[in-house]
């Protein structure tokens, strides 16, 4: 049904990540994925989903090594370890208030999202609840999955199928995947547009790994902003929610771009392995 064409992991929270040939995956998802986030003394936890707040963070690097060690690479070309507290004054600079790094899950963390002005970007009911913050932005506020860095689920699928798709309707948009940032790239063949729809409930065998699909991904700011050498394309989201709203849980109908997936079983993840799609359990 498919092959691994590339796979992605992103230490720190909302900070550029790093491509890698293999990957462990276990309960929680890809080893070494979102395993530390920025935090503020607000109990804020960092995402640039949040741009005004957070967007500089799309402006660093995060890297794991094999021994598990976490570097981040600053825009002034700082390189530090994660638990170098340099690394928190440095960051703290860049974003213009106190912040910190820290691999501890806040018990109260609040997850800050920007308010899309398009349809489908956030649910009706959520867009009604929406308040501006001392940005000026208009901001809903949520939570993280529980005991994790995780927006919701462990990892986050995109066909190159579905990318393919919006570039025939936005043939000027950039639709590099790590616009998206997923965890698996897949090539799913060359059907047309979102193979990934007709996956949710069932089960993908990747590589050792097994996978059950969850849900659509419902997108937000952020592919539109600039991600290291990919430029701001503010019309990214604008066409897939012209072209790509799907129902996602009772939420009703939300732009959506990849799936979300849980772990069923462990294993080794490893580019070009195959894929396979499964009935539901």
């Amino acid at each position: 049904m498919g092959t691994v064409t590339a796979l992605y992991r992103y230490p720190v929270k909302s900070m550029l990540g790093e491509a890698v040939s293999a990957v462990e995956v276990t309960e929680s998802g890809f080893w070494g994925d979102r395993t530390h986030a920025v935090l503020d003394e607000t109990g804020a936890v960092g995402s640039a989903k949040h741009p005004r707040k957070w967007g500089a963070l799309l402006r660093c690097r995060s890297r794991r090594a094999d021994s598990g060690t976490v570097r981040v690479e600053l825009p002034d070309g700082s390189d530090l370890l994660v638990e170098d507290r340099e690394l928190d004054l440095l960051l703290s600079k860049l974003l213009g208030r106190q912040v910190f790094c820290s691999a501890v899950v806040p018990e109260h963390g609040r997850l800050e999202r920007a308010v899309p002005g398009y349809e489908g970007g956030v649910p009706d009911a959520v867009r009604a609840s929406a308040a501006v913050d001392v940005t000026g932005e208009s901001i809903t506020t949520g939570s993280v999955a529980p005991g994790t860095f995780f927006d919701f689920g462990r990892v986050h699928l995109v066909t190159t199928a579905a990318l393919a798709r919006m570039r025939e309707v936005y043939p000027g948009g950039d639709f590099d995947p790590r616009r998206f940032r997923p965890n698996l790239v897949v090539d799913a063949g060359t059907g047309p547009g979102f193979p990934e729809d007709a996956w949710v409930g069932s089960r993908l065998r990747v590589g050792e790994a097994l996978f059950r699909v969850v849900v659509p991904t419902p997108r937000c700011v952020m592919p539109t902003l600039g991600h290291g050498e990919l430029p701001a394309d503010p019309g990214i989201m604008r066409a897939v929610a012209r072209e790509h709203r799907v129902p996602v849980f009772d939420l009703g109908r939300l732009s959506c771009l990849g799936v979300y997936l849980d772990v069923l079983e462990a294993g080794t993840v490893r580019l070009g392995d195959a894929m396979t799609v499964q009935d539901a359990a």
